[in-house]
């Protein structure tokens, strides 16, 4: 079912990349002003099962895993030992099992790398992307999903949970949904929705992503960041616990919060010239010496580019960051959906 899924999304003309269905322009445009949904070939999921299972992943990740219930979910990290992520995962509950979504990109690193943890915990780590179609639904912000959809509840609070026909409805944040279907039912799904919302490539559902400040970590980004630089401890982003206990790098984090200072955080911010994730930035109190680094890119309805970027706090307050090189573009600093300190 899932060639048969590709081949449905490929016969409505999504390019081979993912990116767009032919329109990018208009796609853009369209996610900043109506329902829209998208395919997201580039996410996998990792299942993890047994009756360790929780227990397991409570250990090793940076978020209250034994808290999640068939109707709740997780954003979380999974650190080294000196608090450097590795990932960031999206977890909830399908029957007794766990499903982590995360870019296809690392998940064969982190499936291999979680494994070294079971150990003689009763526990079945696989990947589990065939096994699921994942579709984005977003709307514009205070605008209830379509009537067509009565199985997304408008009042689901944030990482909320819902059962829908063939699958999950996920709630993201105040705009955005994940829907994981089953491969069978993805396609009448997606018709359904495409009858009121606006399908779009992973160029349009990435700026989505960036425009709410929801950060991602790729194979080009990994170690490169701690959860606070992230801003994964504030509550809109809502992807640490300190009250769980230990987990790889958890001493790291706990002091960066309790005795530390957060130096870098992440910050919204547009630029003419593409730029990849892990690029550097500058800033002229930094000279040479890079001062952070883009999470994450894509096209801009305004034109453009938006990325987030995790800086030195001076820098932005200096007002002048570069991207690439110290004499690289000069970013232009955007809102974001919450506040920072």
């Amino acid at each position: 079912m899932t060639q048969e899924w590709n081949s449905f999304l490929a016969a409505q003309g999504l390019a081979e990349d993912g990116s767009c269905f032919g329109g990018a322009a208009d796609e853009l445009q369209a996610a900043s002003e109506k329902a829209v949904i998208a395919a997201l070939a580039d996410q996998g999921l990792i299942r993890v099962s047994g009756v360790d299972s929780a227990n397991f992943l409570h250990n090793l990740l940076t978020n209250d895993i034994n808290g999640i219930t068939p109707g709740n979910a997780r954003f979380a990290g999974f650190c080294t030992a000196k608090g450097r992520l590795l990932a960031l995962l999206t977890i909830w509950r399908e029957g007794d099992d766990f499903l982590l979504m995360l870019p296809r990109d690392i998940l064969p690193m982190i499936l291999k790398k979680l494994s070294m943890y079971v150990l003689r915990s009763k526990v079945k780590l696989n990947d589990a992307t065939a096994e699921r179609a994942l579709v984005g639904y977003a709307s514009p912000a205070g605008v209830s999903p379509a009537p067509t959809f009565p199985d997304l509840p408008a009042q689901l609070p944030r990482f909320g949970v819902a059962a829908i026909e063939g699958g999950q409805a996920i709630r993201l944040d105040g705009t955005r949904w994940l829907l994981s279907l089953d491969p069978a039912t993805a396609i009448s799904n997606w018709q359904r929705f495409a009858a009121t919302a606006r399908p779009v490539g992973l160029a349009a559902w990435q700026w989505l992503e960036i425009a709410a400040g929801q950060p991602r970590v790729v194979a080009a980004t990994q170690e490169a960041f701690v959860p606070q630089m992230l801003n994964m401890e504030l509550a809109a982003v809502g992807g640490v616990s300190f009250s769980k206990g230990c987990y790889p790098g958890q001493e790291i984090v706990a002091r960066t919060q309790y005795l530390g200072k957060v130096k870098r955080r992440t910050y919204r911010a547009r630029l003419g010239a593409a730029v990849t994730p892990g690029t550097h930035v500058y800033a002229p109190e930094t000279g040479d010496q890079h001062c952070g680094a883009i999470v994450s890119s894509a096209p801009s309805p305004a034109g453009g580019f938006e990325c987030l970027v995790c800086v030195q706090i001076g820098a932005v307050e200096g007002g002048a960051v570069h991207a690439g090189a110290p004499t690289g573009e000069r970013l232009e600093f955007l809102p974001l959906p919450y506040d920072l300190a």
